[in-house]
């Protein structure tokens, strides 16, 4: 049995070291972590799934921009379950909660970078199909969702690092916080 709670400050090291089981210890040196440097996760979209007041999933998501036009998206990842758990549906119940929350934010696409086998069953779809890419990734890995209808319309381009523009509004954005 678990349950699944936003993450806690106090969370942080049991987090790195599932983590750092899940994706060993030079996890941060693979592309995906370049698009979270310098930049906080959405304060309410992170996740963890306790089971005996432990940690034993997590699951945040990052913001990105999508082409020079900076069209906000979420870097969904990690997700990670503790190994010995695996097969539980922890995974499962953290991706479809994470996912609610993200299009209840008003998040419109998410993009990941992973395995289409796992998050087809997700929605995910691939993103170079859509003429979105993400350099120095393996692009058959490059995975997106909308969360929203139409979401995709005229969305295409490179995913960029998020950097907030200075006196500009984006109401889509609101729900990011640090």
């Amino acid at each position: 049995m678990f349950d699944i709670t936003t993450e806690r400050p106090e969370d942080a090291a049991a987090i790195d070291r599932l983590l750092d089981a899940a994706f060993g210890a030079n996890r941060q040196s693979k592309t995906s972590y370049r698009y979270r440097r310098g930049v906080a996760p959405v304060h309410d979209l992170r996740l963890v799934a306790r089971a005996n007041d432990a940690v034993v999933g997590t699951l945040r998501f990052w913001p990105v921009a999508i082409s020079e036009a900076a069209e906000p998206a979420l870097l969904l990842g990690p997700l990670a379950v503790d190994p010995l758990l695996h097969g539980r549906g922890i995974g499962t119940a953290l991706m479809g909660q994470g996912l609610d929350m993200a299009a209840w934010a008003r998040h419109r696409i998410v993009l990941l970078v992973g395995d289409i086998g796992y998050y087809a069953r997700f929605g995910f779809r691939s993103a170079s199909s859509r003429g979105i890419v993400m350099p120095g990734e393996n692009q058959n890995r490059v995975l997106a969702r909308a969360l929203s209808f139409g979401a995709f319309g005229g969305v295409s381009g490179v995913v960029q690092p998020w950097r907030p523009v200075r006196g500009r509004v984006d109401r889509r954005r609101r729900a990011i916080a640090a």
